[in-house]
C-alpha cells in the first residue's frame, strides 16, 4: 500500500486489524474520522473501501473506491480495488474497463492479470480470458490452473455460459425491444402465437411460465390467453423491464435449466421464446418442461434451424438445432410433437435468419 501516512502507521494497521478480526465496521468508524481530520492520504482511502466491501456495504465501497482511482489516477492500485468493489456490484464492464487500466499503469501485475482473467472467465468471455492466462507463468501464478479448468469446464458444456447471457442482456435490456422490433425484424412471439392457435385452438385461462421471458414481449403476446403467468430470466435488468410492463404475476432471476429443476406448480402453457438458442444439448429443459406440464400441456419454443440430425454453435454463439434432432430429443423426454414449422423469427444483416417454431405437448 502506498507509504503516504507520516505518522506512526498505528491507526491504519488498527484498522486493519479489526478488519481482519472480523469487525470491519468499527474499521470504517475509524477510518472515517481520520479522513475527515485530513490524516492517512490514500492509504487510509484504500483502506476505508475494502472495510465497507468486507462490511458489505457494497455501493458505499464502491463510492469510497471510485472517488480515491479518481483522486490518484496513476495509481495501479487504486483503479485495481475500484474494479474489485464494481465486480461485486456486478457492473462487469465497468469493472474490466478499470482492470485494463491498472495494467497499463502497471503490465506487470500479476494479481490485475489474474482478476481480470476471472472477470472476463464471469461474463463468459472465454477466449480473452486464456488470452490473459497465456501471459502468466502457470507454475508460478496461485490460482492459474484453478481458472484454467473452470475456463476449460464451461468451454465444454453444450450451451451458453450464465454470465455470458446475464451480462449480455443487462447491457442490452435498455433498447432491447426498438432493437429487437426495428432492427431485426424480429417476429418469435407472434410466429409462436399463431402456432399456439394452430395446436391449441380456442385456449383461455392458461397458467403460462415463460421461460427467457426477456423484457416481456412474448408474455405480452400470450397475455390474453393467460390467467396467470410467471417468468424467468436471467438479466435482471431484462426482468426490470419485464416486471414494468405488469403482466406478469411472479418474476424470477434464475437459470432455467436449474429453476426447472427445482420443481413447483404445473403450467398449463410453457413458452421459450428465442431462448433456446443459448443452449445446445436441449435435454435437461425438456426433462425439466415435461416434469412441469399436466397431461396434455404445451410447451412452445423457437430455434434457429441446422442442417443434418444434431445441433452446432455459430460464429454468433448461439446455437442451431436441426428438425432431426428436436423430433429425436422431444422423444427422448417423453413429449410428442404437436407441430413443427420453418419460420424467420428475426433478420440479421437484412437477411432472414432461418428458424423452426415448435409445439410439443406431454401425453394426456
Amino acid at each position: 500500500m502506498p507509504a503516504d501516512d507520516t505518522e506512526s502507521g498505528d491507526p491504519l494497521a488498527q484498522a486493519q486489524d479489526l478488519i481482519d478480526a472480523g469487525q470491519p465496521a468499527q474499521a470504517v468508524k475509524l477510518l472515517r474520522a481520520r479522513l475527515a481530520a485530513g490524516k492517512g492520504g490514500l492509504s487510509a482511502e484504500l483502506l476505508l473501501a475494502r472495510a465497507l466491501l468486507a462490511a458489505g456495504k457494497l455501493a458505499h465501497a464502491m463510492e469510497a473506491a471510485r472517488d480515491a482511482a479518481g483522486l490518484h489516477p496513476d495509481v495501479a492500485e487504486a483503479a485495481l480495488l475500484y474494479a474489485r468493489t464494481l465486480v461485486a456490484t456486478q457492473h462487469m464492464s465497468l469493472a474490466i474497463a478499470e482492470m485494463q487500466r491498472a495494467l497499463r499503469l502497471d503490465p506487470g501485475s500479476v494479481d490485475a492479470r489474474m482478476m481480470l482473467a476471472g472477470a472476463w472467465l464471469d461474463i463468459g468471455e472465454i477466449d480473452h480470458a486464456f488470452g490473459e492466462l497465456a501471459k502468466l507463468d502457470p507454475e508460478t501464478t496461485p490460482g492459474h490452473a484453478a481458472l484454467t479448468e473452470r475456463g476449460e469446464a464451461m468451454r465444454a458444456r453444450a450451451r451458453s455460459d450464465d454470465g455470458y447471457i446475464r451480462h449480455l442482456f443487462d447491457e442490452y435490456a435498455v433498447g432491447y425491444d426498438g432493437h429487437m422490433r426495428q432492427q431485426l425484424g424480429y417476429r418469435a412471439p407472434e410466429i409462436l402465437r399463431e402456432l399456439a392457435g394452430m395446436v391449441m385452438p380456442g385456449a383461455q385461462g392458461l397458467t403460462v411460465l415463460d421461460l427467457g421471458c426477456g423484457t416481456g414481449l412474448a408474455g405480452e403476446a400470450f397475455a390474453p390467453l393467460a390467467s396467470a403467468m410467471d417468468g424467468i430470466d436471467l438479466s435482471p435488468a431484462m426482468i426490470a423491464k419485464a416486471r414494468a410492463r405488469h403482466i406478469y404475476r411472479d418474476l424470477r432471476v434464475a437459470d432455467l435449466e436449474n429453476a426447472l429443476a427445482d420443481g413447483g406448480p404445473p403450467y398449463d402453457l410453457i413458452l421459450a421464446v428465442d431462448t433456446m438458442c443459448y443452449f445446445g444439448d436441449l435435454a435437461p429443459t425438456l426433462a425439466g418442461v415435461r416434469d412441469r406440464l399436466p397431461p396434455g400441456g404445451f410447451f412452445l419454443f423457437t430455434v434457429e434451424s441446422e442442417d443434418g440430425d444434431s445441433f452446432a454453435k455459430s460464429a454468433k454463439r448461439r446455437w442451431h438445432h436441426s428438425e432431426s434432432y428436436l423430433r429425436q430429443a422431444a422423444a427422448a423426454a417423453g413429449l410428442d410433437v404437436a407441430g413443427l414449422v420453418a419460420c424467420t423469427p428475426r433478420f440479421e444483416n437484412k437477411q432472414p435468419v432461418p428458424g423452426l417454431a415448435v409445439a410439443l405437448q406431454k401425453p394426456a
